[in-house]
Formats: structure tokens, C-alpha cells, sequence
């Protein structure tokens, strides 16, 4: 049945206003200490004297204890919960669909509510098991900006940036799903480590440039290694940039978590077709800035990832340039086979020419892994992430406001 309002009688129009002008929680995940304290006491629910402890208390059931819901937060009165709930939210976000591949890897298409003008925007996060470790790559970006010609992320339009509560919002939700709370139990048959963490690795290689939503990112990112709540080791924290060269510097002194760099190009002439962003920032450029990462060291190394592409940047000559591009460089140069996605025009180099290539690379002195394709068969490894979020158009988003006051949606 088609829904039809008519949006030009007053009584329309002051329900589309009075929808607009309902007050909207408050959301909690994402805040700095600083930030929650303000807003408890802001929004009147706890008295400036108490926000020191009641900041404690949250910070412990939202990031040790991993409560999406304020009832769970058991040594907080049942009144103060009430309160918690009638002004803030600490909801996940939709999952829209759960995939796993043959190889144990897990892709998770997430919704999260409209903001402003806009309507609900879907990305998507991936899970990586591996023996010792498991990896979740996170988005920061609703799309990209950056149309690398290899990349099918890169092929959707940018929407908009992610926040701090969302770009944390995937590794809690995933955690969730994986039972990586405490008293959370592990899904039966999924593929986790054996011990330890089922998260024990991030890594900012979902859709979009990290760099180019650098506060969020810092923020997210600040509170996943925060000592007393989730934890996560900085150097088990990766960001990967195109090469937004600006923002490099500013990402060691101050978020201080390890550095990839999507170079996959040793001459600026290919960079330009395959990272379109190298026009912006040349290769020199590039690797100076690398060269001054802030705690850069043998033990500190940063990653180059290198993708595979045949007949483009797979020969000897290459590896050769590779080479002498990154001398004095510490570096770990990961190389990546490509991963096809429909509509591409770029093959994956042959098996034998990616281990040539490593071999020179492995005997120069750098560490050059093959990196294993996971999940390749639900479009989950590298470049292959897209979702279909788009700007809403003005005549979409008055139709979804109509059919939220007839009830039959949710902002």
C-alpha cells in the first residue's frame, strides 16, 4: 500500500514541524571524560559534585562491561537509570546483515539514524580471525572522497564523515556479537582466536581516509586505548592513509598509534591514476613526512601496503624502485594480491610475479608479507567494501519525514 500525505495543509506541516522540534538524546559513547561529565551535568540528571564518580561508574559498564542499556548498570539507582535513559542514548546500531565467509571472516552491513537533514547511512566493518590475533577493519567514512581507480570503496560518492560515538560503535558492536565482553558468550561455530581477545586488532582500512575525518578518528581512537576501558594496545592500533601528508605528523604526536601508507605506486605519474590524492601530495612529500613520523623506529615501523596489479606496478623494475623509494625508511611493505569487485578493469598479478617481487623486496631487508585474500567471497578484503548510502534529496527527505508521522518509520 502506497503511503500519501498531503504535505501543503497546516496540520501536515505542523506535525513535520513538531517532529523536527522533538528534543533528541544525547549520545554518550564517543565523549571524552571531560565531554560526559558536561553533559550529565548540563542535562541536570546528576549534580556537578557527583560527575566525577558518576563518570567512573559509566565508563566502566560502557567500555569494560560493554552494556548497550542503562537498566544493566546495576550499582546505579533505578531512578538515576531512568533519568540516564529519558535524556541520553547508549543504543548500537542496526545491523543490517551479518555475512561469513568460508574462510571465517565476518562483514557486518551497519545503519545508523539520520543527523541533521539527512536520512539513516549504512557502512560496513569487517572481522579477520587469524591464529593468535582477530582484526576488525572499521570505517570512517560514510564513502570516499578519493576514487583510487583499484579501489571499489572509492567508486561511491562520499555521504558524510562518521563520528566518534560511530567509528567506536562498530568494535563495541562487534564485540558484542562476538562475545568479547565479560560474561558474553562466543557464537556457536564462529572462528575466534583460540585465546585472548576475539579483538586484540583495529585497524582505520574500512571505507573512507581516516585523515580527512581527523578529529572523530583521534577521539574513537583515544578512548579504544584508553587503559581503563576497552583497552586496546596503541600498537595494535593501525590507521591507513592515502597520503593526506598535512595530518600525518599530527597522527603520531597526537593519537600515537601505528601508521600504514596506501602507496601501491614508486613514480608519481602512476600514483596520480591509481591515488588520485598523490597530485595533492607527491610521493617526496610522502615519504618525508613518513621519514618524520613521530616515534618512528625499527621497532615502530611503518606499514606500506603495496596492491598487487598486473602488468601495472608488479615488475622487477618496480620492486626495484620500491626499494630505493623507501631507503632509510623502517618498513614493513605488505603486498597485497587484488581483489576484484564487479566493473573493475585491473586483473591480480600472477601467483609467481607477487613472489618474485617479495623476494627482492624480503632480500633488500624489508619485511614484505603476502597478504592471505579473506573473505573475498562476501566482498570483505581489501577495496572491495561499499555501501549504498547517497545524499537525500529534498523530495526524499520530506516523503520519509510523512511516513515517520504516520508511524510507519523511526528517525
Amino acid at each position: 500500500m502506497t503511503l500519501s500525505l498531503d504535505l501543503t495543509t497546516d496540520a501536515t506541516r505542523d506535525a513535520l514541524r513538531a517532529r523536527a522540534a522533538a528534543p533528541v538524546k544525547g549520545e554518550l559513547i564517543g565523549l571524552t571524560r571531560e565531554e560526559l561529565a558536561e553533559a550529565l551535568v548540563t542535562s541536570g540528571v546528576v549534580p556537578e559534585r557527583q560527575a566525577k564518580m558518576r563518570v567512573q561508574q559509566l565508563w566502566h559498564w560502557l567500555y569494560v562491561r560493554g552494556v548497550s542499556d542503562f537498566a544493566d548498570m546495576f550499582n546505579i539507582s533505578k531512578d538515576l537509570r531512568a533519568e540516564l535513559a529519558k535524556h541520553f542514548t547508549i543504543a548500537r546500531p542496526e545491523i543490517v546483515e551479518e555475512q561469513i565467509s568460508s574462510d571465517g571472516t565476518r562483514k557486518w552491513l551497519f545503519r545508523f539514524p539520520p543527523r541533521g537533514a539527512g536520512r539513516p547511512v549504512e557502512i560496513e566493518t569487517v572481522y579477520i580471525p587469524e591464529e593468535g590475533r582477530g582484526t576488525l577493519c572499521i570505517s570512517s567514512q560514510v564513502g570516499c572522497t578519493l576514487t583510487c581507480s583499484f579501489c571499489h570503496t572509492g567508486t561511491q560518492k562520499l555521504v558524510r564523515n562518521l563520528t566518534a560515538e560511530e567509528i567506536l560503535a562498530q568494535l563495541m558492536t562487534a564485540r558484542d556479537r562476538l562475545g568479547d565482553f565479560p560474561d558474553r558468550d562466543t557464537p556457536a561455530g564462529a572462528i575466534v582466536p583460540a585465546e585472548g581477545r576475539k579483538v586484540s586488532n583495529i585497524v582505520m582500512m574500512g571505507m573512507g581516509e581516516p585523515l580527512y575525518n581527523f578529529e572523530a578518528v583521534k577521539k574513537a581512537l583515544l578512548i579504544a586505548s584508553d587503559g581503563d576501558g576497552l583497552a586496546l594496545s596503541k600498537r595494535r592500533i593501525t590507521l591507513s592513509t592515502s597520503g593526506v601528508v598535512p595530518e600525518i605528523f599530527r597522527t603520531g604526536e597526537e593519537i600515537g598509534v601505528m601508521l600504514a601508507i596506501s602507496l601501491h605506486a614508486t613514480n608519481d605519474d602512476l600514483r596520480d591514476l591509481l591515488v588520485p590524492i598523490n597530485k595533492k601530495y607527491p610521493l617526496k612529500d610522502l615519504v618525508d613526512a613518513c621519514r618524520n613520523y613521530p616515534g618512528l623506529s625499527n621497532a615502530r615501523r611503518i606499514t606500506f601496503e603495496y596492491v598487487m596489479l598486473k602488468d601495472v606496478n608488479d615488475s622487477l623494475e618496480d620492486a626495484k624502485a620500491l626499494v630505493k623509494l623507501l631507503k632509510g625508511v623502517p618498513a614493513k611493505i605488505n603486498l597485497i594480491p587484488f581483489n576484484p569487485w564487479p566493473g573493475t578493469n585491473y586483473q591480480c598479478s600472477d601467483w609467481e610475479t607477487i613472489e618474485k617481487f617479495a623476494d627482492y623486496i624480503n632480500n633488500a631487508g624489508y619485511a614484505s608479507p603476502i597478504r592471505t585474500p579473506r573473505g573475498r567471497d562476501i566482498l570483505a578484503a581489501c577495496g572491495q567494501l561499499k555501501s549504498e548510502s547517497e545524499r537525500m534529496k529534498k523530495s526524499e527527505r520530506l516523503a520519509l519525514e510523512a511516513m515517520m508521522i504516520a508511524g510507519h518509520g523511526e528517525a
